[in-house]
């Protein structure tokens, strides 16, 4: 007999379960909710793509982190790094057709072979929205709407949005005369919160960068104090470059409109320190953390991007946008002890009593189907308690009982599963009262 196979997955990849897969699909349904709300219009693209169209977007860092290889019929191809840039294909290819503005929501497996750590893996879901085809602050400020929207949506509370602008960011440079070293020193500037700042003054000083330039870039970068302040400051210290004087202004416009329109002003934080090192941002950046993990890192980012499309097409096709990380958000979930422990879909167990009754059983469970009850047969006609061990087990919240006695009746017998309770219940009470304690 041949040796057995070693059953195992690859570093950076996982299996998902059903105690894992049924939050994350009610993950996606939420978020595919939230976006149809706001108008986005699901689009896909393939998995893989011609490397041309993928490298060279994000910079050096991202283009080491591609899977790339030569297909079958000798192509060079990369597997996608994230949903953007194919989406910017996708919108040069498409946009004659679609017209603009264009609004698009994609939810979609991506590989990154970067290494692995904590809520961050090589194969993961991104659910992304994006505008395209549009410059004013308008779509900008409502990437902040349906990130709130979003993460509320999916039962969060505490959370906190940080915003930033790049184009504050390249006004500094240029009056530092760095304007030419923007795509190395905002990379390190990105690195910020996880190397520390002499970590990144270290790394901006091994090129051009003098040192009291570097100092006053992180002293902008960790500027603390209320949004009012923060923006006082930058007014003061920058109102009168040009460059970021449009940032502020955009800043100023996001903040008021945001809270205006009903976004807690608790939830949004001006943040000079965050740049995004993908080299395609040109302004409003975003990152979202979690107030009880925020070591687990931004689980809601993405920004303005004006000029990534024009790698593909002479058409002006601005965009702006932002994506959920799914998987890493579902591992915070799964940290916090925030997922319910089930591992059924179907929330009512029909024991199966008595096999000459497997008939009785069926039509009762496509009768509370076509109630939008979801129920599940046991497949075999074996002990109650065995039963009813396998239905607490997999987390089904009530199961339904009918023997001899019950049928003689015309009665069901249901048991709560979490308090043990049961009572009877005429067969035609039984939609009401299953939808009662399911609610």
């Amino acid at each position: 007999m041949a040796d057995l196979i070693q059953p195992r997955t690859l570093k950076g990849f996982r299996d998902y379960p059903p105690e894992l897969m049924l939050p994350r699909e009610h993950l996606l349904e939420q978020a595919r909710r939230v976006y149809r709300s706001y108008g986005f219009a699901p689009i896909d693209t393939p998995a893989l793509e011609y490397a041309e169209i993928l490298l060279g977007k994000g910079g050096a860092e991202s283009d080491k982190q591609h899977y790339r290889f030569t297909d079958h019929g000798g192509r060079d191809v990369a597997l996608r790094f994230d949903l953007t840039v194919p989406f910017a294909r996708f919108a040069a290819e498409h946009i004659g057709k679609l017209g603009t503005p264009f609004k698009r929501y994609h939810m979609g497996l991506v590989w990154r072979g970067e290494n692995t750590q904590r809520g961050r893996y090589r194969e993961f879901m991104q659910c992304d929205f994006d505008t395209i085809g549009v410059t004013g602050n308008a779509a900008d400020i409502e990437v902040v709407l349906v990130i709130n929207d979003l993460l509320v949506a999916l039962g969060l509370e505490r959370f906190a949005i940080h915003i930033n602008n790049r184009l504050v960011l390249n006004g500094l440079l240029e009056e530092l005369g760095l304007a030419g070293h923007s795509k190395r020193i905002l990379i390190a500037l990105d690195k910020l919160s996880k190397i520390g700042p002499e970590a990144v003054a270290a790394e901006m000083t091994a090129g051009d960068v003098q040192a009291n330039q570097a100092g006053r870039l992180l002293a902008l970068a960790q500027t603390q104090g209320s949004n009012t302040e923060i923006l006082a400051r930058l007014r003061q210290e920058f109102g009168g470059n040009a460059t970021a004087a449009e940032g502020i202004r955009c800043l100023e416009e996001l903040l008021a409109v945001a809270i205006e329109a009903g976004v807690p002003n608790e939830r949004l934080h001006l943040d000079l320190a965050i740049a995004r090192g993908l080299d395609y941002y040109t302004g409003t950046i975003y990152e979202t953390f979690l107030t009880d993990l925020p070591g687990i890192g931004s689980i809601c980012s993405g920004g303005r991007y004006d000029n990534l499309a024009g790698l593909y097409t002479k058409q002006q096709l601005p965009g702006v946008g932002a994506s959920l990380g799914l998987d890493r958000l579902l591992a915070a979930l799964e940290e916090l002890k925030l997922l319910e422990a089930r591992s059924t879909p179907a929330p009512v167990l029909l024991v199966q009593f008595s096999a000459d009754h497997l008939g009785a059983y069926q039509k009762m469970a496509r009768a509370l189907r076509a109630e939008g009850i979801g129920v599940e047969v046991y497949p075999e006609a074996k002990k109650v308690g065995q039963q009813l061990q396998y239905a607490e087990k997999r987390g089904f919240r009530a199961a339904l009982i009918a023997g001899p006695d019950e049928f003689a009746k015309g009665t069901w017998k249901i048991k709560i599963l979490d308090t043990r309770e049961e009572r009877a219940v005429p067969t035609d009470e039984l939609v009401d009262v299953l939808q009662k304690i399911l609610q």
